[in-house]
C-alpha cells in the first residue's frame, strides 16, 4: 500500500489545496436554459413562442400538443422534459417524452435514439431513488425499483436495436447494471459466479465501451468502473480509478471522488487517510450529505473503542451524532444510510416509533444491500424488545440473508437468531447457531462466546441441581474453553471497548468450583475488584485514613453474597485467617445493606436476616478451624437464640462439647438425635459419634453403628450417602479381622468383601465422584482379589479427583509395597504426608505415614541390599515414634529395624561398610535388646511375649557375639588396608587437581580467544566507520560540485553547464558536404545524410536514455575522431554513443585534425591505436548528469507510442493507478 498511500495524500487535497468551498465546474442541468423559443407558424411568417422554463405547470397536454402541431425538433421535447426533471418532476419529464417518441415515430432514427437516451436515464434515476420494496405508508407513487429498473431496461433495449453502437448508450447501460446489481443478494458462494457478480461484471464491460468511444475523456466512465469494482470486492483497483477521476476532474464535487477514496481507504484498514478524504470532501461543500454521514460513521467508530463511561467517548460521541449525523438528516431526512445510523441512536433511548420510521425509510430507500441488512437488523432489535418473538426473528433473516446468509451473512442478525431460540427454549439449536458464528467470525464474537458459554455452564448446572446421572465434563470444558476465550479477548489491547463482565466471571467460579477451587477464587477476586472500581466516592464516609482502612470500608459496599463466596473459598484452601476478615466483612456490609434499603428506594431486596445468619455459622466454623471455640460457641448459641431450630448450629454446638468432654458431649449428641432424629445431618453426626465410642465387635448384626445406619436406610432415606458409605466401611472393617484359617472362614471374609463393594458400587452410582466410595471400593478389590492393577486405576481416577486428600497416596503407597515397587510406594507415602491437612496431623496421622515409610525403605534394603536403605528405615521409625513416644508399635518398629541393621551389617563384606558403621549397629543392637525387654513386659504388647523375649535373647547371645566378631575384623581390614586407602585418597586429589587445572586453562584459552574477536570485531567496524565518513565526504563534495543556492530565491538547484565548442572537423577528400559532430555510429558503419551546399549544420539537442555501465558498448578500436553524417532515423535514438561522444562538456582524449586538409591524413596507424587505447582506459570516467526534462520528454514519447499501438480502456491514465 505504499503506492496508495502516496498518491492519496496527494490527490485528496483536491483545488490547489485550498480549503474553502468552490464553485463546482460540473453542475447538474447547468446546460438547461431558463428560457426557451419555441418557433410556430404564423400568419405573418415564422413566429416563435417564449416558453419560460423556471415556472413550468404540471398540466403539459397543451404544451406537448404545440410541440407535436409546430413538428418540434427533439432537441425541444428533451429540453423541456429535463427542465421539469431539474425542478424535480420527474414523471411529468417521462410522460412528455414518451408523447414526444409518439410524434416523432417517422422522424429520423438519431432523433428517436436521442429521446430514447434521456428517456433511459430518466427511468434509472426514479429507480434510484424508487422504494426498494413496497412501502409500508401510502405514497404518492408507490411503484418500486423493480419496476423502473423493468422500464429502463425495455427503453434501452429499443435504443439498441435503432443503433447499437450508439456511445451514449454505453454509460447508460453500465448504470442500469449497477442498479440491477444492488437488488440482487450477496450470496454466501466461494464462486466468483454468482448473479449479482456477473451482473458487474457486464457494468465494468460498458463502462469500458463508453470510455473507449470517448477516446478516454468520459470521466463518469471511470467513476462507474470504480463502483462496480469496489462492489465486487476489488478494493484497491476501485481506489486507482477514484484516483483517476480525482485527477482528470479536481473540481467535481457531484458526484464527489474524494467520497470513493475514502470508502476504499477505510475498506483497505486506513481510517485516518479515508477520514481526510471525507473532511476534504466535506471542507469543499459543506452541504455534501455522504460526507457528513460517513464522517459521523468514522467517528462513532473511535468512539467504540472506549468504555462509555470515558471522556474520550462522549466527545467523539457528539461529534459522530451531533455534529455530522444530524446535519446529514437535515439535508436529506430520506438518505438510507443516515436514516439507519440516526435509528441506532434512537434503539439507545428507546423510542421505538421513531426507529420503526427511520429503520423503514433505510430499507425502502437504499440501494446498497449493506443498508437494507441495517434496517431489517434494527427493526429486529425493536421486536425483540417488544416481544414479537416471531416478527423480530423474520428480521433477524432478512438482515442476515441482505449480507448473503449461511457462512457469511450478518454475525448480529445471527446473534439475534440465537437469543431468539433461547427465548423459546430451543438451547440445541441456539447453540448450534452460536458455534458456526464462533467457528466463522474473525475476531471470534465474545458475545456469542459468552452466550453459548453460559448456555453449557447452565447444562452443567441443572444436571448438579438435579442429582443426574449424565457425565456433563464435556460440556463444563466447553463452557470453561469459551469463558477463558473471552477473559483472553478482554486483554487484547485491539479491543478497548470489551470491559471484563461479572457474569463471566461468576460463571467460570462455579464451574471451576470443584475442579480448581485456586482458580474459582481468582475469578471472584477479579469481580471483587471490579466492584471496588464501581463505588462511587460519594458513598463512603467524609474521613478515611490510609489506604487500607479506605478498602475496608470500600469493601462493606460490595455485595454480601460475593464477600462470603470468598470467604468459603478461603476456607476450603484452610486460609484461615483471610476467610475469617472475609466473612467479618461479608456481616458489615449486610448491615450496610439493610440501611441502604431503609434509605433509598430502588435498591434490590434481600432478606438479610438469612445472609446474616449464614454468614455468621461460617464464620464460626472458621474459629473453629483456629482453634477459638470459644468465639465460635458464643456465635452459635447466638444464632440459636434468633433461630432455636438451626440444626446446623446446634450439631456443631454438640460436637464442640463432645470435643472438650467426651461424657457430656455424648448426651448433647444424643438428646440432639432424640430432638430431631428425622435430621439426615444429625443421624451422621450420631453415627459418628457411635464409631468413636461403640465396643469393637466382629458380629456385624451386634453392631451400634451398623443397626443406626440400617435404620436410616430402611425408615429415612434409603439413599443416604454418609449411611451407605458408613456401612461400607464397617463391612471392609469386619472382613479385614475376621480369620482366614480354613475354607470357610476364607468364603465368609470372602463374601464380606464383596458386600462392602455393593455398598460402595452403590454410592457411586449415586455419586460418581465419590472419593470415599471409590477407595473404599479400592481396596475391597486389592485385599479380596488381589487385583493390583483394578486397585491401581480406582486410586489413580480418585487422586485425580481429590487433589488435597492424602489417604488415597496411602493406599496406593500400599499397594506398590504390595507389588514391589518400592520407589513409588515411597514417593506416594511422602505425597501424602505433604498433604496432610492440620487436623489430621493432630490425630496422629503422620506418625502412621512415617511408620510405613519406614517399613518400605527395610523392605528395599532387604531387597537391595542396601545399608544406606536401613539407615533410613531407621530414620523414619525414629520419627514416628517421636511423633508419637506413647505408642508401642512404634517402638517395637524401632527396635526391630536395629535388630534387621545389625543383620545387614554382620553379613555384608568389609569393603562394602566402615568401622564407624559397625559400632553405630552395635549402639543399636544393645538399644534394641533393651526396648524388647521393656516391651515384653508391657500388659498389651504388639506380638506374643514369648516370640519378643525369643528376639531379644537372640540379640542378647548370638548377635552381640557376632558384631564384635565382625567389629574386630573390621578394625584389622581397614588397619591393613589404611596405606591403600591414603594412596588410594592422594591419587584421587591429585586427579581431582589436575582436572582443576586443565578447566582453568582451558577457560582462559577461551577468554583470550574472545578477547581476540572482540578486538578484531572493533577494529573492523572502526575500519567501516572510516569508510563511510570518507563516502559521505566524497558524496558531499559530489553533491557540492552539482548543485549551488539561487541567489534569488535561496532555493537549490543543480549547476548550469557551459558546453564547450567543439573544433571543426575536416572533411574528407573529394566530399562536398559537412558533417555533423553529433552524429550516431551504429555497429555497421557510417550512414546518413548532412546539409548540402557547404552549409554548416545547426546542432541538434539529441534526447537519450541514461544506459548502466555494463550496457553501454566498448570499442574494439579508437579513432582520433568520429565523422558522422546527421541522420533523421528513430533509430538514432536507440543505439548508443562512445562514451567519449556523448559526453558533451568533455573534450575528446585525442585531438581532431584541423584545417581543410585530407582525413586520412589524420588518421592514426594500426601500431599507434594500442597505445591510445590503454591511454583511453587508464582516464578516470566523469559522471554524466542528464537534464532533468531531457529525461522526462523521453519517457513521455516512450509512453506516447506505446498507447498509440493499443486501444484505451476506462481507468487508463498516464496519471493514475493501472488499467484493469
Amino acid at each position: 500500500m505504499a503506492t496508495t498511500t502516496t498518491t492519496q495524500s496527494d490527490l485528496t487535497n483536491g483545488v490547489n489545496g485550498h480549503h474553502a468551498p468552490v464553485e463546482q465546474t460540473y453542475p447538474r442541468f447547468s446546460d438547461i436554459p431558463a428560457v426557451i423559443d419555441i418557433p410556430v407558424r404564423g400568419e405573418d411568417g415564422d413566429e416563435a413562442v417564449n416558453l419560460d422554463l423556471t415556472e413550468l405547470l404540471d398540466e403539459t397536454d397543451e404544451l406537448c400538443d404545440l410541440l407535436e402541431n409546430e413538428n418540434a425538433a427533439r432537441t425541444y421535447w428533451v429540453t423541456i422534459a429535463l427542465a421539469y426533471a431539474k425542478q424535480n418532476k420527474v414523471n411529468i419529464a417521462i410522460d412528455i417524452l414518451n408523447k414526444g417518441l409518439a410524434a416523432l415515430a417517422k422522424a429520423r432514427s438519431e432523433d428517436r435514439l436521442s429521446v430514447l437516451t434521456c428517456l433511459c436515464w430518466l427511468y434509472l434515476w426514479k429507480c434510484r431513488h424508487a422504494p426498494r420494496v413496497k412501502p409500508t405508508q401510502p405514497l404518492e407513487d408507490e411503484r418500486n425499483k423493480e419496476h423502473f429498473l423493468h422500464m429502463g431496461t425495455q427503453t434501452l433495449n429499443e435504443a439498441s436495436r435503432i443503433n447499437p453502437s450508439y456511445p451514449p448508450l454505453f454509460l447508460a447501460r453500465g448504470t442500469l447494471y449497477l442498479l440491477r446489481a444492488s437488488l440482487q443478494p450477496s450470496k454466501s458462494t466461494h464462486s466468483d459466479h454468482s448473479e449479482r457478480n456477473e451482473t458487474l461484471k457486464q457494468a465494468v464491460k460498458s463502462f469500458d465501451d463508453a470510455y473507449r468511444a470517448s477516446n478516454g475523456k468520459n470521466v463518469m466512465a471511470i467513476m462507474g468502473k470504480a463502483k462496480a469494482q469496489f462492489s465486487l470486492g476489488s478494493v484497491a483497483q476501485a481506489l486507482s480509478l477514484y484516483q483517476q477521476a480525482l485527477e482528470r476532474a479536481p473540481d467535481m464535487l457531484d458526484p464527489d471522488p474524494r467520497i470513493g477514496i475514502g470508502c476504499c481507504l477505510w475498506q483497505l484498514g486506513h481510517k485516518e487517510p479515508a477520514r481526510a478524504a471525507f473532511q476534504r470532501s466535506l471542507d469543499l461543500n459543506p452541504d455534501s450529505i455522504s460526507a457528513n454521514i460517513l464522517l459521523g460513521l468514522y467517528y462513532l467508530e473511535q468512539a467504540n473503542q472506549y468504555n462509555p463511561k470515558d471522556e474520550a467517548f462522549m466527545t467523539l460521541y457528539k461529534q459522530a451524532m451531533t455534529t455530522h449525523t444530524q446535519t446529514a438528516f437535515k439535508l436529506d431526512g430520506m438518505h438510507a444510510l443516515t436514516c439507519a445510523t440516526f435509528c441506532s441512536y434512537f434503539l439507545l433511548r428507546k423510542v421505538w416509533n421513531n426507529v420503526e420510521r427511520l429503520a423503514r425509510r433505510a430499507i425502502e430507500h437504499t440501494d446498497v444491500n449493506a443498508i437494507a441488512s441495517d434496517g431489517w437488523y434494527l427493526l429486529g432489535r425493536k421486536e425483540h424488545h417488544e416481544g414479537d418473538l416471531q416478527k423480530a426473528n423474520e428480521h433477524y433473516t432478512k438482515a442476515d440473508q441482505a449480507r448473503g446468509g449461511d457462512d457469511k451473512g450478518y454475525v448480529p442478525a445471527k446473534f439475534g437468531n440465537a437469543q431468539i431460540r433461547v427465548s423459546q427454549r430451543d438451547f440445541e439449536g441456539a447453540k448450534f447457531k452460536l458455534e458456526k458464528i464462533v467457528e466463522k467470525s474473525q475476531p471470534k464474537s465474545v458475545e456469542a462466546m459468552t452466550l453459548l458459554g453460559v448456555l453449557y455452564a447452565e447444562e452443567v448446572f441443572a444436571n448438579q441441581a438435579t442429582g443426574g446421572k449424565e457425565d456433563k465434563s464435556q460440556e463444563a470444558k466447553k463452557a470453561i474453553g469459551m469463558f477463558e476465550h473471552v477473559r483472553t479477548a478482554w486483554k487484547d489491547a485491539k479491543r478497548k471497548n470489551l470491559q471484563p463482565d461479572q457474569a463471566v466471571l461468576l460463571n467460570l467460579a462455579r464451574l471451576y468450583e470443584h475442579e480448581a477451587p485456586e482458580k474459582a477464587l481468582a475469578c471472584l477476586l477479579q469481580v471483587e475488584e471490579m466492584e471496588i472500581e464501581d463505588i462511587n466516592e460519594d458513598d463512603l464516609p467524609d474521613e478515611i485514613g490510609e489506604d487500607e482502612p479506605e478498602r475496608r470500608l470500600k469493601r462493606e459496599l460490595l455485595s454480601p453474597q460475593l464477600l462470603n463466596n470468598i470467604g468459603c473459598f478461603h476456607f476450603a484452601a484452610e486460609k484461615f485467617t483471610e476467610a475469617r476478615e472475609d466473612f467479618q466483612t461479608a456481616l458489615s456490609a449486610c448491615v450496610k445493606l439493610g440501611e441502604r434499603q431503609a434509605r433509598e428506594e430502588g435498591v434490590e431486596d434481600f432478606d438479610t436476616d438469612a445472609l446474616v445468619s449464614t454468614i455468621s455459622y461460617n464464620l464460626a466454623r472458621t474459629y473453629e478451624a483456629e482453634k477459638i471455640d470459644d468465639e465460635a460457641i458464643k456465635i452459635y448459641q447466638g444464632l440459636l437464640e434468633r433461630h432455636p431450630d438451626y440444626v446446623d448450629a446446634n450439631t456443631r454446638l454438640a460436637y464442640l462439647a463432645f470435643k472438650a468432654n467426651p461424657s457430656e458431649g455424648g448426651e448433647a449428641i444424643k438428646r440432639l438425635m432424640e430432638s430431631d432424629p428425622s435430621n439426615l445431618e444429625v443421624r451422621s453426626l450420631y453415627g459418628w459419634y457411635l464409631n468413636r465410642t461403640k465396643k469393637r465387635t466382629l458380629a456385624l448384626n451386634e453392631d451400634a453403628e451398623q443397626r443406626h445406619y440400617k435404620h436410616t436406610l430402611q425408615t429415612y432415606d434409603k439413599h443416604d450417602l454418609y449411611s451407605l458409605t458408613g456401612m461400607g466401611n464397617l463391612h471392609l472393617h469386619v472382613a479385614r479381622e475376621m480369620p482366614r484359617d480354613t475354607d470357610a472362614h476364607k468364603e465368609r471374609r470372602s463374601k464380606t468383601w464383596m458386600r462392602a463393594v455393593e455398598f460402595f458400587d452403590k454410592v457411586l452410582t449415586l455419586d460418581p465422584r465419590n472419593a470415599y466410595a471409590a477407595q473404599g471400593m479400592g481396596i475391597a478389590v486389592m485385599e479380596d482379589k488381589r487385583d493390583t492393577a483394578a486397585a491401581i486405576q480406582i486410586f489413580s481416577k480418585v487422586r485425580e479427583s481429590v487433589r488435597d486428600g492424602s489417604s488415597v497416596h496411602v493406599n496406593l503407597g500400599h499397594i506398590f509395597t504390595e507389588v514391589k515397587q518400592f520407589s513409588r510406594a515411597i514417593e506416594n507415602y511422602e505425597l501424602a504426608l505433604a498433604k496432610l491437612k492440620l487436623a489430621e496431623r493432630e490425630r496422629g496421622r503422620d506418625s502412621q505415614i512415617l511408620a510405613w515409610l519406614g517399613r518400605v525403605w527395610l523392605m528395599r534394603g532387604r531387597q537391595e541390599k542396601r545399608l544406606d536403605a536401613y539407615k533410613t528405615a531407621l530414620d523414619f521409625s525414629r520419627q514416628a515414634l517421636e511423633s508419637a513416644p506413647d505408642n508401642i508399635n512404634y517402638r517395637f518398629n524401632v527396635a526391630f529395624v536395629q535388630i534387621q541393621l545389625a543383620q545387614m551389617v554382620i553379613s555384608l563384606p568389609e569393603a562394602s561398610k566402615s568401622l564407624a558403621e559397625v559400632e553405630q549397629a552395635a549402639q543399636g543392637l544393645d538399644e534394641a535388646i533393651d526396648a524388647f525387654g521393656e516391651i515384653a513386659k508391657m500388659p498389651n504388647p504388639p506380638f506374643p511375649r514369648g516370640d519378643i523375649e525369643q528376639r531379644a535373647n537372640m540379640g542378647r547371645n548370638t548377635m552381640k557375639r557376632q558384631l564384635a566378631s565382625a567389629l574386630e575384623r573390621q578394625a584389622e581390614y581397614e588397619k591393613k588396608n589404611a596405606h591403600k586407602l591414603e594412596e588410594a585418597r592422594r591419587k584421587r586429589e591429585e586427579e581431582v587437581a589436575r582436572r582443576e587445572e586443565e578447566k582453568k586453562a582451558a577457560e582462559e584459552r577461551l577468554a583470550e580467544e574472545r578477547r581476540r574477536l572482540r578486538e578484531e570485531r572493533e577494529r573492523l567496524a572502526e575500519e567501516d566507520r572510516l569508510l563511510i565518513e570518507r563516502r559521505m565526504d566524497e558524496e558531499k563534495a559530489r553533491e557540492a560540485a552539482e548543485w549551488t543556492t539561487d541567489e534569488e530565491t535561496g532555493e537549490r538547484k543543480k549547476r548550469e553547464k557551459k558546453p564547450k565548442e567543439k573544433r571543426q572537423k575536416r572533411k574528407k577528400k573529394g566530399e562536398d558536404t559537412d558533417t555533423d559532430a553529433d552524429g550516431v555510429l551504429d555497429g555497421e558503419g557510417m550512414n546518413g545524410t548532412g546539409p548540402s551546399d557547404g552549409e554548416a549544420p545547426a546542432r541538434r539537442n539529441k534526447k537519450r536514455k541514461l544506459e548502466s555501465r555494463k550496457g553501454r558498448a566498448t570499442s574494439s578500436k579508437y579513432k582520433s575522431a568520429d565523422i558522422v553524417e546527421d541522420s533523421s532515423d528513430d533509430e538514432d535514438m536507440k543505439v548508443s554513443q562512445p562514451a567519449a561522444e556523448r559526453d558533451e562538456d568533455e573534450e575528446s582524449a585525442v585531438e581532431t585534425p584541423r584545417g581543410g586538409g585530407d582525413l586520412s591524413d589524420a588518421l592514426p596507424d594500426e601500431d599507434e591505436v594500442a597505445p591510445a587505447v590503454s591511454r583511453l582506459q587508464q582516464r578516470k570516467k566523469i559522471a554524466r548528469v542528464l537534464d532533468d526534462d531531457d529525461d522526462e520528454e523521453d519517457e513521455e514519447m516512450e509512453d506516447d507510442a506505446a498507447r498509440s499501438a493499443g486501444t484505451p480502456q476506462a481507468g487508463d491514465s498516464d496519471h493514475g493507478g493501472d488499467a484493469l
